[in-house]
């Protein structure tokens, strides 16, 4: 078969799931990590990547089984054909949690963006900088769609060469020894137990969402079969080990405590009182190059996916329309919806429901896998592990939701009733226009 000037080799594949994933989640999740287990942070977060493994290897097998750019909703959509309300089920939560990414991303960006200014630390400040910021994007993306795969290839690996070079230079300069930083995961250890590493590993799950993004280049790349798992679980292993050695550097140059104040800034504040100004200004160009990227990003192709779900009925209708290939409505939509999460909500709150919801989606793809495993080849045990695995992650979740902050575990499971009360609404919409 004759290829195309355009496909997308093995290289750009990686770099798009690596761009998906590295989009400003790993500055976010640090200082609540620290703040439940310490200095097991970093053992904890790369613990979420085996959580992302299991999803993956769901997406992966119906990636190369169905072939399909819609992804998700696709894949559920083909795989329970006879039920439409499972398939406008994940279409909403799908869309949400992509919308939840957004107003982390414009959370993370708006911290970093406005660090150094004596306003940086007021809620309502960041909350409108980052409203502001998303909607930056939102015109990007309504004024010009033309992709440079090639640009974007030197966008995420520039990300990667600056977080290597900021976790380089903390622990270089870092003055707490090996024997030191032994006993302070002992002490950790001790005082939280294997069970605190498990709930941040699966609420900080969604650091790690964004590998699907590959599946929806399909019609673009060369040889799906193999670089499809290639390049997903390729990316995944080396998110997780950048993840890990930031995580390190940070709970090893920078005081526990300073990084449980300073939060989702604790990077920039580390660096700065170790390193310099410019060791901060370092870590807040790579915060806004990641979060920049990854908004515009996720803009892109998840409004995409809700022009096609609203297209089949599942979503208003006006949301399919487009001017050209742009979803114009869609990406406004999405704007919409995320700046009143962003306005109505905490940085907690947004990690939390998108890793929930992230979780959720993952376990309904690894159930269709599972439904089908035999013609995508899929090992029984294996589903059966990731069915098993994120179910867990997500019950932790929960229970973590529940004894820690049980007003908000209210809210979070009334969005989710409304959201399924909605996609069962345009079930009966779409069955009744039929």
């Amino acid at each position: 078969m004759e290829q195309k000037d355009s496909n997308l080799g093995l290289i750009e594949l990686i770099a798009i799931a690596i761009g998906g994933m590295v989009g400003g989640g790993i500055f976010t999740i640090l200082g609540i990590s620290v703040a439940i287990v310490g200095a097991l942070a970093p053992f904890a977060i790369a613990l979420g990547a085996v959580i992302a493994f299991f999803a993956a290897y769901s997406y992966v097998k119906l990636g190369v089984y169905y072939k399909d750019e819609g992804a998700t909703y696709a894949f559920f959509k083909r795989t329970y054909p006879d039920s439409p309300a499972a398939a406008s089920l994940i279409g909403w939560y799908t869309i949400f949690g992509y919308i939840s990414t957004l107003a982390l991303y414009a959370y993370t960006f708006s911290s970093y963006s406005i660090s150094g200014f004596s306003f940086s630390h007021n809620i309502w400040t960041q909350k409108i900088f980052a409203i502001a910021i998303l909607w930056v994007f939102v015109f990007v993306n309504l004024w010009s769609v033309k992709g440079m795969g090639k640009i974007e290839d030197i966008l995420v690996y520039v990300k990667l060469l600056i977080l290597f070079t900021i976790s380089i230079m903390l622990i270089s300069i870092a003055k707490t020894d090996f024997a030191s930083f032994s006993n302070a995961i002992s002490h950790d250890f001790t005082h939280t137990g294997f069970l605190d590493i498990l709930i941040v590993s699966s609420v900080t799950f969604v650091a790690y969402e964004g590998f699907q993004l590959v599946i929806n280049a399909v019609r673009d790349m060369d040889n799906p079969d193999k670089n499809i798992p290639r390049a997903i679980y390729t990316a995944i292993f080396l998110v997780a080990l950048i993840y890990f050695i930031i995580a390190l550097s940070a709970v090893i140059a920078i005081p526990i405590k300073d990084i449980i104040n300073n939060k989702e800034y604790a990077l920039a504040a580390g660096a700065s009182a170790i390193i310099g100004d410019w060791g901060r200004n370092l870590v807040i160009f790579g915060a806004i190059l990641a979060t920049s990227s990854a908004i515009s990003g996720t803009i892109f192709g998840s409004s995409r996916q809700m022009a096609r779900i609203a297209d089949d009925g599942h979503f208003p209708k006006i949301l399919g329309k487009r001017k050209g290939t742009t979803a114009v409505n869609a990406i406004i939509a999405m704007g919409t919806i995320a700046s009143t999460l962003i306005f109505f909500g905490g940085l907690r709150l947004i990690l939390e429901f998108g890793s929930i919801t992230f979780l959720l989606v993952s376990l309904l793809m690894a159930i269709a896998n599972f439904k089908i495993r035999e013609k995508t080849k899929s090992s029984t045990i294996a589903t059966l592990i990731a069915i098993l695995g994120l179910g867990i992650g997500g019950v932790l979740i929960l229970w973590y939701e529940y004894t820690t902050n049980p007003s908000q575990l209210v809210f979070i499971v009334i969005l989710y009733i409304v959201l399924g009360l909605s996609a069962l609404r345009y079930v009966k919409i779409t069955s009744r226009d039929s």
